[in-house]
Protein backbone atom coordinates (compact mmCIF):
# COMPACT_ATOMS: atom_id res chain seq x y z
CA UNK A 1 0.00 0.00 0.00
CA UNK A 2 2.74 2.45 0.41
CA UNK A 3 3.26 2.05 -3.50
CA UNK A 4 -0.32 3.06 -3.74
CA UNK A 5 0.35 5.93 -1.67
CA UNK A 6 3.67 7.28 -3.35
CA UNK A 7 2.49 6.29 -7.23
CA UNK A 8 -1.29 6.42 -7.22
CA UNK A 9 -1.95 2.75 -7.97
CA UNK A 10 -0.36 -0.56 -7.92
CA UNK A 11 -0.85 -3.97 -9.75
CA UNK A 12 -1.36 -7.39 -7.73
CA UNK A 13 -0.37 -10.74 -8.78
CA UNK A 14 -2.09 -13.55 -10.10
CA UNK A 15 -4.63 -14.51 -7.03
CA UNK A 16 -6.54 -18.34 -7.49
CA UNK A 17 -9.53 -16.85 -5.67
CA UNK A 18 -10.00 -13.91 -8.16
CA UNK A 19 -9.68 -16.72 -10.83
CA UNK A 20 -12.92 -18.03 -9.46
CA UNK A 21 -14.52 -14.64 -9.61
CA UNK A 22 -13.43 -14.11 -12.96
CA UNK A 23 -14.61 -17.20 -14.44
CA UNK A 24 -17.75 -16.76 -13.26
CA UNK A 25 -18.45 -12.54 -14.47
CA UNK A 26 -17.40 -13.25 -18.13
CA UNK A 27 -20.32 -14.89 -19.27
CA UNK A 28 -22.43 -12.39 -17.24
CA UNK A 29 -19.92 -9.79 -18.73
CA UNK A 30 -20.31 -11.17 -21.99
CA UNK A 31 -24.48 -11.07 -22.24
CA UNK A 32 -24.46 -7.56 -20.81
CA UNK A 33 -22.13 -6.45 -23.99
CA UNK A 34 -25.34 -8.37 -25.93
CA UNK A 35 -27.77 -6.86 -24.33
CA UNK A 36 -29.72 -4.71 -26.58
CA UNK A 37 -30.53 -2.04 -23.87
CA UNK A 38 -26.98 -2.19 -22.20
CA UNK A 39 -25.71 -1.63 -26.02
CA UNK A 40 -28.22 0.93 -26.81
CA UNK A 41 -27.03 2.76 -23.43
CA UNK A 42 -23.26 2.13 -23.24
CA UNK A 43 -22.54 1.42 -26.92
CA UNK A 44 -20.30 5.05 -27.95
CA UNK A 45 -17.17 6.13 -30.27
CA UNK A 46 -19.17 4.33 -33.23
CA UNK A 47 -19.15 0.75 -31.72
CA UNK A 48 -15.25 0.83 -30.58
CA UNK A 49 -15.98 1.02 -26.57
CA UNK A 50 -18.87 -0.33 -24.64
CA UNK A 51 -19.20 2.05 -21.50
CA UNK A 52 -20.75 -0.49 -19.24
CA UNK A 53 -21.52 1.41 -16.36
CA UNK A 54 -23.68 -0.93 -13.64
CA UNK A 55 -23.40 -3.64 -16.29
CA UNK A 56 -22.28 -6.53 -14.33
CA UNK A 57 -24.90 -8.77 -12.29
CA UNK A 58 -23.56 -8.87 -9.01
CA UNK A 59 -25.03 -8.66 -5.69
CA UNK A 60 -23.61 -5.99 -2.96
CA UNK A 61 -20.67 -7.79 -1.73
CA UNK A 62 -19.45 -8.25 -5.27
CA UNK A 63 -20.54 -11.74 -5.72
CA UNK A 64 -21.53 -13.13 -9.00
CA UNK A 65 -24.14 -16.54 -9.31
CA UNK A 66 -23.13 -16.93 -5.89
CA UNK A 67 -19.08 -16.93 -6.32
CA UNK A 68 -17.59 -14.13 -4.07
CA UNK A 69 -15.51 -11.80 -4.92
CA UNK A 70 -12.15 -12.68 -2.36
CA UNK A 71 -9.30 -10.75 -3.87
CA UNK A 72 -5.95 -9.07 -2.20
CA UNK A 73 -6.82 -5.78 -4.01
CA UNK A 74 -10.24 -5.66 -2.18
CA UNK A 75 -8.70 -7.09 1.03
CA UNK A 76 -5.96 -3.94 0.85
CA UNK A 77 -8.64 -1.45 0.33
CA UNK A 78 -11.07 -2.28 2.76
CA UNK A 79 -7.82 -1.48 5.01
CA UNK A 80 -8.43 1.80 4.04
CA UNK A 81 -11.96 2.40 4.61
CA UNK A 82 -12.81 -0.63 6.09
CA UNK A 83 -15.79 -2.68 3.72
CA UNK A 84 -17.96 -1.31 1.52
CA UNK A 85 -21.12 -1.56 -0.43
CA UNK A 86 -20.35 -2.59 -3.65
CA UNK A 87 -22.38 -0.97 -7.02
CA UNK A 88 -23.25 -3.25 -10.53
CA UNK A 89 -19.49 -3.37 -11.54
CA UNK A 90 -19.00 -1.47 -14.83
CA UNK A 91 -18.20 -3.46 -17.72
CA UNK A 92 -15.93 -1.81 -19.58
CA UNK A 93 -14.82 -2.86 -23.00
CA UNK A 94 -12.90 -1.81 -26.09
CA UNK A 95 -12.27 -2.98 -29.83
CA UNK A 96 -9.38 -2.21 -32.53
CA UNK A 97 -9.74 1.47 -33.89
CA UNK A 98 -10.59 3.27 -30.71
CA UNK A 99 -10.61 6.12 -30.08
CA UNK A 100 -13.24 6.99 -32.85
CA UNK A 101 -16.05 10.06 -32.39
CA UNK A 102 -18.22 9.78 -29.53
CA UNK A 103 -21.35 11.28 -30.41
CA UNK A 104 -22.21 14.93 -29.80
CA UNK A 105 -18.25 15.71 -28.75
CA UNK A 106 -16.37 18.67 -30.13
CA UNK A 107 -13.39 18.09 -32.11
CA UNK A 108 -11.44 19.19 -29.22
CA UNK A 109 -12.63 16.68 -27.03
CA UNK A 110 -12.35 13.84 -29.48
CA UNK A 111 -8.54 15.35 -29.78
CA UNK A 112 -8.13 15.30 -26.01
CA UNK A 113 -9.39 11.34 -26.42
CA UNK A 114 -6.65 10.54 -28.89
CA UNK A 115 -4.12 12.41 -27.40
CA UNK A 116 -4.35 12.36 -23.44
CA UNK A 117 -5.79 9.41 -23.22
CA UNK A 118 -9.36 10.89 -21.82
CA UNK A 119 -7.75 11.27 -18.69
CA UNK A 120 -10.36 12.01 -16.32
CA UNK A 121 -10.70 12.12 -12.59
CA UNK A 122 -13.56 9.73 -11.33
CA UNK A 123 -16.52 11.58 -9.29
CA UNK A 124 -15.56 15.16 -10.53
CA UNK A 125 -18.52 15.39 -13.04
CA UNK A 126 -19.04 17.71 -15.97
CA UNK A 127 -22.75 19.37 -15.74
CA UNK A 128 -24.37 21.52 -18.26
CA UNK A 129 -23.82 22.74 -21.04
CA UNK A 130 -20.68 24.63 -19.91
CA UNK A 131 -19.36 21.62 -18.47
CA UNK A 132 -18.34 22.96 -15.43
CA UNK A 133 -16.54 20.42 -13.12
CA UNK A 134 -18.24 19.39 -9.55
CA UNK A 135 -16.90 16.55 -6.84
CA UNK A 136 -20.60 15.04 -6.54
CA UNK A 137 -19.52 11.24 -6.45
CA UNK A 138 -16.65 10.73 -4.10
CA UNK A 139 -15.19 7.67 -4.38
CA UNK A 140 -12.90 5.24 -2.00
CA UNK A 141 -10.98 3.59 -4.68
CA UNK A 142 -11.00 2.34 -8.02
CA UNK A 143 -10.54 -1.63 -8.41
CA UNK A 144 -9.84 -2.85 -11.99
CA UNK A 145 -10.11 -6.59 -12.36
CA UNK A 146 -9.32 -7.99 -15.97
CA UNK A 147 -11.57 -10.48 -17.59
CA UNK A 148 -9.45 -11.58 -20.27
CA UNK A 149 -6.43 -11.90 -22.32
CA UNK A 150 -5.24 -9.13 -24.06
CA UNK A 151 -2.25 -8.10 -25.46
CA UNK A 152 0.02 -4.94 -25.01
CA UNK A 153 -1.36 -2.10 -26.97
CA UNK A 154 -4.89 -3.60 -26.33
CA UNK A 155 -6.10 0.12 -25.18
CA UNK A 156 -4.70 -0.32 -21.62
CA UNK A 157 -5.71 1.68 -18.80
CA UNK A 158 -3.57 4.73 -18.36
CA UNK A 159 -2.32 6.46 -14.93
CA UNK A 160 0.05 9.05 -14.05
CA UNK A 161 2.62 8.67 -11.20
CA UNK A 162 1.84 10.69 -8.49
CA UNK A 163 -0.84 12.74 -10.46
CA UNK A 164 -2.95 12.31 -7.05
CA UNK A 165 -0.85 14.51 -4.93
CA UNK A 166 -1.11 17.15 -7.36
CA UNK A 167 -5.00 16.98 -7.51
CA UNK A 168 -5.51 16.76 -4.19
CA UNK A 169 -3.28 19.80 -3.11
CA UNK A 170 -5.24 21.83 -6.22
CA UNK A 171 -9.00 20.53 -5.06
CA UNK A 172 -8.30 21.75 -1.42
CA UNK A 173 -6.72 25.25 -2.11
CA UNK A 174 -9.99 25.93 -4.24
CA UNK A 175 -12.00 24.81 -1.05
CA UNK A 176 -10.44 26.43 1.24
CA UNK A 177 -12.50 29.21 2.77
CA UNK A 178 -15.51 27.69 1.97
CA UNK A 179 -17.67 24.95 5.07
CA UNK A 180 -16.72 21.62 4.16
CA UNK A 181 -20.02 20.60 3.71
CA UNK A 182 -20.40 22.68 0.66
CA UNK A 183 -17.62 20.94 -1.04
CA UNK A 184 -19.84 19.38 -3.34
CA UNK A 185 -21.22 22.66 -4.95
CA UNK A 186 -18.40 24.12 -5.67
CA UNK A 187 -17.11 24.68 -9.35
CA UNK A 188 -13.67 23.30 -9.52
CA UNK A 189 -13.25 23.39 -13.14
CA UNK A 190 -10.41 25.94 -13.02
CA UNK A 191 -8.70 24.44 -10.45
CA UNK A 192 -8.80 20.70 -12.19
CA UNK A 193 -7.95 22.35 -15.41
CA UNK A 194 -4.69 23.82 -14.17
CA UNK A 195 -3.82 20.73 -12.22
CA UNK A 196 -4.14 18.52 -14.71
CA UNK A 197 -2.10 20.34 -17.17
CA UNK A 198 0.39 20.84 -14.27
CA UNK A 199 0.15 16.69 -14.02
CA UNK A 200 0.91 16.20 -17.59
CA UNK A 201 4.04 18.46 -17.60
CA UNK A 202 5.72 16.74 -14.70
CA UNK A 203 4.04 13.09 -13.96
CA UNK A 204 5.15 10.15 -15.80
CA UNK A 205 2.12 8.03 -18.01
CA UNK A 206 1.95 4.26 -17.21
CA UNK A 207 -0.08 1.83 -19.40
CA UNK A 208 -0.85 -0.74 -16.98
CA UNK A 209 -1.61 -4.07 -18.31
CA UNK A 210 -2.76 -6.65 -16.27
CA UNK A 211 -4.25 -10.53 -16.81
CA UNK A 212 -7.55 -12.37 -15.55
CA UNK A 213 -6.30 -13.31 -11.64
CA UNK A 214 -4.73 -9.83 -11.46
CA UNK A 215 -5.89 -6.73 -9.99
CA UNK A 216 -5.11 -3.26 -10.27
CA UNK A 217 -5.79 -0.76 -7.19
CA UNK A 218 -6.13 3.17 -8.15
CA UNK A 219 -5.66 6.09 -5.90
CA UNK A 220 -9.44 7.72 -5.85
CA UNK A 221 -7.62 11.03 -6.84
CA UNK A 222 -5.67 9.84 -9.61
CA UNK A 223 -5.44 11.09 -13.20
CA UNK A 224 -6.39 8.12 -15.61
CA UNK A 225 -7.47 7.67 -18.79
CA UNK A 226 -7.75 4.74 -21.96
CA UNK A 227 -5.27 4.33 -24.08
CA UNK A 228 -5.49 3.96 -28.11
CA UNK A 229 -5.58 0.32 -29.54
CA UNK A 230 -2.74 0.41 -31.33
CA UNK A 231 -2.88 -0.25 -34.83
CA UNK A 232 -2.34 -3.99 -36.03
CA UNK A 233 -3.13 -5.41 -32.08
CA UNK A 234 -5.26 -8.34 -32.56
CA UNK A 235 -8.29 -9.29 -30.65
CA UNK A 236 -11.10 -11.49 -30.39
CA UNK A 237 -14.85 -10.60 -30.07
CA UNK A 238 -14.47 -9.96 -26.45
CA UNK A 239 -12.01 -7.05 -27.00
CA UNK A 240 -10.09 -5.44 -24.03
CA UNK A 241 -13.12 -6.05 -21.30
CA UNK A 242 -12.36 -4.98 -17.25
CA UNK A 243 -14.60 -4.94 -14.63
CA UNK A 244 -14.15 -1.71 -12.37
CA UNK A 245 -15.55 -1.16 -9.04
CA UNK A 246 -15.91 2.47 -7.46
CA UNK A 247 -17.72 2.43 -4.15
CA UNK A 248 -19.03 5.44 -2.96
CA UNK A 249 -16.70 6.80 0.10
CA UNK A 250 -18.80 8.09 3.37
CA UNK A 251 -18.60 11.52 4.35
CA UNK A 252 -18.81 13.14 1.19
CA UNK A 253 -15.95 15.62 -0.76
CA UNK A 254 -14.56 16.52 2.08
CA UNK A 255 -13.24 13.02 3.03
CA UNK A 256 -12.46 12.10 -0.70
CA UNK A 257 -9.97 15.22 -0.22
CA UNK A 258 -8.15 13.89 3.14
CA UNK A 259 -4.22 12.58 2.55
CA UNK A 260 -5.25 9.26 3.01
Amino acid sequence: MADLARDGWVVFPTDPGLLDWVRAALPRARAAVADPRQRALGLVCEGTWFVGIDALDNDSDGAVDGVPLRAQARAAAEGLFGPLPLHRAQVSVVWPGYPRPRAGESDAAFRYRQRRDGAHLDGLLPEGAARRRFLREPHAWIMGLPLNECPMGASPLVVWRGSHHILRHALLRACAGHPPETWSDLDLTEAYTAARAEVFATCERVELHAAPGQAYLLHRLALHGVAPWVEGVPATADGRMIAYFRPILPGGAASSLQEA
